[in-house]
């Protein structure tokens, strides 16, 4: 079988985590820019592999995925190479959990209403929202708040051991801590900080690193 391609854009933080997920997993594969905000929105080829017109999305042979937990789940699953799930089920639990809390609430007001209002809208000539990133630092701090409390002092997210939570975090703090506010937020929990700056030097963060690091 084909090397898997991966179609994105490495700006993206779901891309990254995808990316990351390969690389951990030492998994050969093609990666094809897309940029979904481009003039016009996503090609027509795009919207053939992501109906809902977004990144990234992944082809394996005739296997066709999109959203990034079932693309970085496959992957895992798949290809030799170190586990990247827990061997528990309930640090799978924990892993899940933790996903979920990215996704559902450190995305958002983390990534677009406190890092992108901060930090691309006035490098393009326009003005933060103030009123959004005050509103998004209480959902923000919560949901580093839970992180730290499901890492329970371990040294990653779900456990002793690197897992597709960690992946999932870490491109989406690294925008965030980029922007005053996301950097005080993230330093005012030592277990957070600490963990970013470990997952900052392994060696596929730094092969990864977004333009703007």
């Amino acid at each position: 079988m084909s090397d898997p391609i991966l179609f994105g854009s490495a700006y993206s933080v779901y891309t990254r985590t995808a990316r990351l997920t390969l690389a951990e997993k030492g998994v050969d594969y093609r990666f094809d820019e897309v940029d979904i905000f481009a003039a016009g929105g996503p090609p027509a080829t795009h919207l053939a592999r992501h109906p809902f017109g977004k990144i990234p999305a992944f082809e394996h042979g005739e296997l066709r995925l999109y959203e990034t937990a079932a693309i970085c789940r496959y992957v895992d699953e798949a290809f030799e190479g170190p586990a990247l799930q827990p061997a528990t089920s309930a640090d799978r639990a924990v892993m899940a959990q933790a996903i979920g809390i990215c996704d559902s609430y450190l995305y958002r007001a983390g990534v677009w209403d406190i890092y992108v209002e901060r930090m691309r809208v006035p490098a393009r000539g326009g003005t933060a929202d103030e009123a959004k990133i005050a509103a998004a630092i209480p959902t923000v701090r919560k949901a580093l708040s839970e992180l730290a409390r499901l890492s329970a002092g371990r040294p990653f997210i779900a456990g002793p051991d690197l897992s597709l939570a960690d992946l999932h975090a870490y491109p989406m703090l690294t925008l965030l801590r980029l922007a005053p506010e996301g950097r005080d937020l993230i330093m005012e929990m030592p277990a957070i900080e600490s963990w970013h700056q470990r997952m900052a030097t392994r060696a596929n963060s730094v092969k990864t690193r977004f333009a703007v690091e």
